[in-house]
């Protein structure tokens, strides 16, 4: 038989003092409140003072510090600059126990609270949790962690349902709220309705003008960051973006598109852009609107024009990316001749005429000379009105007709939903019985391609769409810009321009082709 000697253990597991030693205990609280509200500030305050008696009231405790976070939510400890400053602290040896509320104090998130204090534990750092009386050095300690950590995010993922619930019950009855802090020309008004605030109103309204009077974006923006009018957000320097998202939001024409977004997972709060997934829903008349649905819609189309032109557009004038070389396709420019002699002009040339081996034939224009062939095509088309806005009409009822696309889109919609339920059975099969990898995989690739096939052509299916819609608005806003002149006009309008000429097209023989809005063109 050998002989065996029992080495006592000389250091407590966890703590690795030396064994039978009494030291006092650094201590830190954690207290943490989800809101900002009065009524949760005095919970915070009440949570700090009470913690801190507490530690001081042990003769075998030393406080460290309180450790706070507030207005904080906490279902993931990613954002909470307390609860990672003392965790930080205990890792690098300085705290020996964390005294808590609850489990729900301290994470909702099962995954974030053990793990993080599987660390704690790991660096010597014991937790203590008041309400549940579980010290995580205890045996039963992590058992009973794990159980209250899953309520405590079962808890959570009910909450955020009944709040889902509650903004999807809210969208259905067609109810607008805004980001009023962040949100310019509207505030919270005494019945709970978006109410105009004029001074903002008039904000909005200059920044429609700006860009129908062919200003880029990014040159509005800077004009606002000169003027010294401040952002939504109360920032004196505009971004591009900002200005963008005023010129392209439907509730300035008092219309609202309620679920633009969703929260995809409760726990990280993750937003996504809805394409489909949840329900959304389109408010008419929903408030008081800044800006007229017939400019809103003409800024849309403006919106997607420019985008398509990407850097070609110039918004120097208001003849900038519009006057088209016939012979080359290239925009004119302006360009000045005699800059410095009393004979100083501006004329407009094709800006490819001397690149390439062949220059164009097309000659140059003085803007008098466009500005009268413009008032001779749209005095042209007055003369012709109302059969114009007759055949405009059958156009529009023609572009609005989507009902062949919308089917397929539906059938394409079932058979997404057949392939999916097929490859979600495929990998349950495989999972049970996985024999024949080669066929199961095979089989899988096939399904996968033709998934990814079907969202290639809804994608396309969409801009189609979306593209007669636009179509279908260009020339509602023409009609209405006809409709609303019955005599012809003898002088020069920027804002008329801007309204209804889609693009001038300049040939060799001097003579203009205007394309209006509505598809029309004339050729002066």
């Amino acid at each position: 038989m050998p002989n065996i000697t029992v080495i006592p253990a000389t250091r407590a597991l966890h703590t690795k003092a030396p064994v039978g030693t009494i030291a006092r205990r650094r201590v830190a609280g954690y207290a943490r409140v989800s809101t900002d509200s009065d009524e949760q500030f005095t919970s915070y305050e009440a949570q700090v003072d009470y913690y801190t008696q507490f530690i001081k009231s042990r003769s075998d405790w030393e406080l460290v510090d309180i450790y706070t976070d507030e207005g904080i939510s906490g279902l993931s400890t990613k954002h909470r600059p307390g609860f990672n400053r003392m965790v930080e602290d205990a890792l690098a040896g300085r705290i020996d126990l964390i005294v808590t509320k609850s489990v729900s104090r301290f994470a909702r998130n099962t995954v974030d609270s053990l793990s993080t204090i599987r660390k704690l534990k790991e660096a010597g750092c014991e937790c203590f949790f008041e309400k549940e009386n579980i010290y995580t050095f205890d045996s039963k300690g992590e058992l009973l962690l794990t159980i209250m950590s899953s309520l405590a995010q079962e808890e959570s993922r009910s909450i955020s349902e009944n709040v889902t619930w509650g903004q999807r019950k809210r969208f259905a009855d067609g109810k607008v709220s805004m980001p009023y802090k962040h949100f310019l020309g509207y505030e919270k008004g005494p019945d709970g309705k978006p109410k105009i605030v004029p001074e903002e109103a008039e904000q909005v309204r200059l920044i429609y003008d700006l860009f129908m009077r062919g200003m880029t974006i990014p040159a509005i923006a800077k004009r606002l960051t000169e003027e010294g009018i401040p952002t939504p957000a109360g920032k004196e320097k505009w971004a591009h973006s900002t200005v963008e998202s005023i010129l392209s939001n439907e509730k300035y024409k008092g219309h609202a598109r309620l679920q633009k977004s969703f929260t995809v997972d409760y726990l990280t709060k993750k937003m996504k852009v809805n394409e489909g997934e949840v329900p959304q829903y389109y408010v008419e008349g929903s408030h008081p609107a800044i800006i007229s649905p017939a400019l809103f819609d003409r800024v849309q189309e403006e919106l997607a024009r420019r985008k398509a032109l990407g850097k070609s557009y110039s918004g120097l004038s208001i003849f900038s990316s519009r006057i088209i070389c016939d012979d080359c396709g290239s925009f004119f420019g302006p360009k000045v001749w005699n800059s410095t002699g009393k004979y100083r002009r501006v004329v407009w040339q094709c800006n490819g005429k001397f690149h390439g081996s062949q220059k164009c034939t097309t000659p140059h224009l003085c803007e008098d000379v466009i500005k009268e062939k413009f008032l001779k095509a749209y005095n042209c088309l007055l003369t012709n009105r109302e059969q114009l806005l007759e055949d405009c009409r059958l156009m529009q009822t023609k572009l609005a007709d989507t009902s062949d696309v919308d089917r397929e889109i539906e059938e394409l919609h079932r058979e997404a939903q057949i392939i999916d339920r097929l490859m979600h059975q495929y990998i349950n099969e495989n999972f049970a019985n996985a024999d024949n990898q080669s066929e199961y995989l095979a089989n899988y690739e096939a399904l996968e391609e033709r998934r990814g096939a079907i969202g290639c052509r809804l994608d396309e299916l969409f801009k189609r769409k979306s593209e007669l819609d636009t179509k279908a608005k260009a020339i509602g806003g023409f009609m209405f810009e006809l409709s609303e002149r019955d005599r012809a006009i003898d002088y020069f309008d920027d804002r008329l321009w801007l309204e209804v000429i889609d693009n001038v097209r300049v040939h060799s023989t001097g003579a203009l082709t205007f394309k209006f809005r509505g598809g029309i063109e004339i050729t002066v």
